[in-house]
C-alpha cells in the first residue's frame, strides 16, 4: 500500500524533510511506500487530509525557540475530523543563502515567520538594517534570490542545494538546539498513546475558569505538558485553552478526567490520543 503524505512545500522545507523522514519510518517499520503532496499553506496542507485528497498530512505545531505554531493550532480547531496518530521531532538547522557577494550587499531576507524569528539574534548582529519580509514557507523564499542579488533566504542547507543556491552562512539560528515537534494526522480514530492534545472553551471569562479544568487533571496525578491560549476570534478577551497532556486515553482515571472536563468547558475536541516516533531524524528517504 502507497501512503499519501500532505506537507507544506515547495520541495526542500522542513515540513517536506519530516515528511521525508516519517515515510522512511513508515517504510522500515511498516513495509509501507509513499508518496509526497507538496502544498503552499499549513492550512491547505491540513485540509488535504481532512477532506481525503491525501491519507495523511505532516505539519509543525511547536518550534524549542519560537513556540506553537499558531496556524497550526487554528485551523486544528476549525477542523473536526482530524486525529493525531503520531508526533516527530527533527532538529533544525537554518542557513542564509544568497547570489550576493558578501552579507554587506544583502538588503532583505524573506522565509517564513518562524525561521525569521528563530535567527532574529543572529539577523540583529550581521544584518541589522536588512529588511525582513515574511514568506509562505522557507522554500518559498528562494524565488526572489535569482532576480535580485540583494535579496537573501532563509532556508534548509538541502533546499539551497536543491535548487543549486550558494550558501552564504550556516547554521544561523539562535540556538544549536533548536528542533520541531511535527503532528502527524488523518481521518483515522486515535486512541492509542502516551500523549493526548485536546483544546477547549469556557462559558465565561470568570474567576476560577481555567483553575477547575487544571484541578480535574492535577488530583488525578495527570501530567500537563502544555497549555497555551489562542485568541477564539469572536471578541476581545475570548480564548480558546490548548493542553498535552502525558496520559493514556485508554486509562479509567484519564477517562474521568475528561468527563469532568466537559462539565467546566463550553466546547471540548480530543485532538487524538498518540506516541512519538523515535528514530527518524536521521532517516534518508528518497521519493522515485
Amino acid at each position: 500500500m502507497t501512503i499519501s503524505i500532505a506537507h507544506l512545500g515547495p520541495a526542500g522545507t522542513n515540513a517536506e524533510s519530516a515528511a521525508l523522514a516519517y515515510a522512511n519510518w513508515l517504510q522500515e517499520n511498516q513495509q509501507k511506500s509513499a508518496i509526497l503532496c507538496a502544498y503552499p499553506s499549513i492550512a491547505q496542507t491540513l485540509k488535504a487530509a481532512a477532506q481525503g485528497e491525501t491519507h495523511l498530512a505532516i505539519v509543525p505545531v511547536e518550534n524549542s525557540i519560537e513556540g506553537s505554531v499558531a496556524m497550526t493550532l487554528d485551523t486544528f480547531w476549525q477542523l473536526d475530523r482530524l486525529q493525531i496518530q503520531q508526533a516527530l521531532v527533527l532538529p533544525i538547522a537554518h542557513a542564509l543563502i544568497s547570489c550576493a557577494s558578501e552579507l554587506t550587499k544583502i538588503k532583505s531576507v524573506y522565509s517564513h515567520p518562524q525561521a525569521l524569528a528563530q535567527c532574529q539574534g543572529w539577523l540583529e548582529k550581521f544584518l541589522p538594517l536588512a529588511q525582513l519580509i515574511p514568506a509562505n514557507s522557507t522554500t518559498e523564499a528562494l524565488e526572489h534570490l535569482s532576480s535580485d542579488e540583494t535579496a537573501s533566504a532563509i532556508a534548509s542547507e538541502r533546499a539551497a542545494e536543491l535548487y543549486n543556491l550558494p550558501v552564504l552562512a550556516h547554521p544561523i539560528n539562535d540556538r544549536p538546539d533548536n528542533c520541531t515537534r511535527f503532528w502527524v494526522v488523518s481521518l483515522q480514530p486515535s486512541v492509542t498513546g502516551k500523549y493526548i492534545s485536546l483544546a477547549f472553551s469556557v462559558p465565561a471569562n470568570v474567576p476560577g475558569a481555567l483553575v477547575k479544568p487544571l484541578q480535574a487533571l492535577a488530583k488525578r496525578g495527570i501530567n500537563l505538558s502544555r497549555i497555551e491560549s489562542r485568541p477564539a476570534k469572536k471578541s476581545l478577551g475570548d480564548y480558546l485553552f490548548f493542553f498535552d497532556l502525558e496520559a493514556d486515553l485508554r486509562e479509567v482515571s484519564t477517562q474521568e478526567a475528561l468527563d469532568e472536563l466537559k462539565g467546566y468547558t463550553q466546547i471540548l475536541k480530543i485532538f487524538g490520543s498518540y506516541t512519538l516516533v523515535s528514530g527518524v531524524a536521521e532517516s534518508r528517504y528518497e521519493i522515485g
